[in-house]
């Protein structure tokens, strides 16, 4: 079904939003950050004397620098918002969107996010998040609409980010560890190498170089290394994603980075709680750790922006879907299942996508993140056996199953960090 006009702009005035809070990162990260400077000043003079001795300023001063390293990162990964389809002309203050350097669409690298425009058409998010600890499967932000005078015309102005949309970003940050890092490499390979390993064990009688021929998807791909991954494998793979916060991120790191290492972050500087020392706040970390266009020739490798139901879940008679149902050799969910308002519906969508035989592989745990939310949306809470139940009643015959400890982008040198008991299983297709 085509969006309303309402809904196109809604959606406009939302991606301005998240350009606005990369952009607004800087100032609002460094406020915080001076909080703590000025309540030095609130303590007495003597205790101030032995903070100043274990050298407490210098680890707050250490910390704006930090900071304003992450904040060039970030306004790198926003230089070309244009290229997402947008149009952003009217809703941003001029001058917002670069630092006075010109960017061209051809400066565009081959890559997931290019079309013979290089563009990238958004469907419709969905708004909510739900985090614990270390772990949150972030969904868009709620929107905000555009102001309106007596005449009804936009008024062009500047967003100010919530709480809950910087919180985002410094997930984001995060989330390039885990996926894009040597460092995150541990955790990554408790995830992503059992799903890898499944896959590769379900096409064991495919030869390596007819791999190609079998189309994989990874829906709630985040910033793409699983997808990425899967590709490099041979199999010709799609990633689905939401977030324009994933999607503005994993957008720089496959078309815009030509070298190993070329960045480096700060991503754990947001917090001073449990940090045993000084390396465990401050510890740069160097992203990417492969270079994201060396796969082979030949690889097929694409994501595809947008809200899983609504894209895969469409009537193939629909104008403008692509067809979908029995396309897909293999689903592969990662810490996915659980963001689902209606899992009935995402059984559903998954098996009426796969071909006969195909294959579902899941890991993650059961972390709802449409519980208790503020916004009455509908949230089915089911138990991991109930899942299951539920997934045979669907059609699936489930099998390999166990449980994965892991952790999800985690600081491995906080003193603090949550461990899932995450659900593995193998899903094979049967009616």
């Amino acid at each position: 079904m085509p969006f309303s006009q309402a809904e196109i702009d809604e959606e406009r005035v939302h991606f301005v939003n998240v350009i606005s809070t990369f952009q607004q990162y800087a100032p609002y990260a460094l406020n915080a950050n001076n909080r703590r400077r000025k309540d030095i000043y609130t303590i007495p003079i003597e205790d101030r004397e032995l903070l100043e001795s274990i050298r407490y300023k210098d680890r707050i001063a250490a910390t704006d620098k930090a900071i304003l390293a992450n904040a060039e990162f970030l306004n790198q990964a926003i230089a070309n918002p244009e290229i997402f389809g947008h149009e952003i002309d009217g809703l941003v203050q001029e001058g917002e969107l670069n630092d006075g350097k010109s960017h061209q669409h051809d400066q565009l690298n081959p890559g997931p996010f290019s079309g013979a425009d290089g563009g990238l058409t958004f469907q419709k998010e969905h708004s909510h998040s739900h985090s614990h600890g270390s772990h949150s499967h972030s969904h868009a932000s709620p929107r905000a609409g555009p102001s309106r005078g007596s005449s009804g015309q936009a008024i062009k102005r500047t967003y100010k980010p919530t709480e809950h949309d910087m919180d985002k970003l410094r997930s984001t940050l995060k989330q390039l560890v885990r996926d894009w890092s040597k460092e995150g490499k541990a955790e990554r390979d408790l995830c992503y190498e059992p799903i890898k390993e499944a896959l590769i064990q379900h096409f064991s009688d495919i030869p390596e170089e007819e791999r190609r021929n079998f189309r994989v998807l990874v829906p709630g791909a985040g910033l793409g290394r699983l997808a990425w991954d899967v590709a490099n494998l041979g199999f010709a793979c799609q990633g689905n994603e939401f977030s324009h916060y994933m999607l503005l991120a994993s957008f720089y790191i496959l078309n815009r980075t030509d070298e190993v290492n070329k960045h480096t972050i700060y991503p754990y500087v947001h917090s001073f709680s449990n940090i045993a020392n000084e390396e465990g706040l401050l510890r740069p970390i160097s992203i990417p750790d492969v270079l994201p266009s060396s796969l082979p020739a030949g690889s097929d490798f694409s994501l595809v922006a947008g809200d899983f139901e609504e894209i895969y879940g469409a009537e193939d008679d629909s104008d403008d879907a692509e067809p979908q149902v029995g396309q897909w050799d293999a689903v592969l969910t990662c810490f996915f299942i659980d963001t689902s308002k209606n899992i009935v519906n995402y059984l559903r969508v998954i098996h009426r996508i796969l071909a006969p035989g195909g294959v579902w592989i899941n890991l993650g745990p059961l972390l709802w993140h449409w519980e208790n939310n503020a916004t009455n949306d509908p949230s089915i809470e089911l138990t991991l056996e109930e899942v299951k139940a539920l997934a045979r009643k669907i059609g699936f015959e489930i099998s390999n199953e166990r449980s994965v400890d892991t952790t999800y982008t985690n600081n491995a040198e906080s003193m603090l960090g949550y461990v899932y008991h995450a659900a593995f299983w193998t899903a094979t297709k049967i009616v």
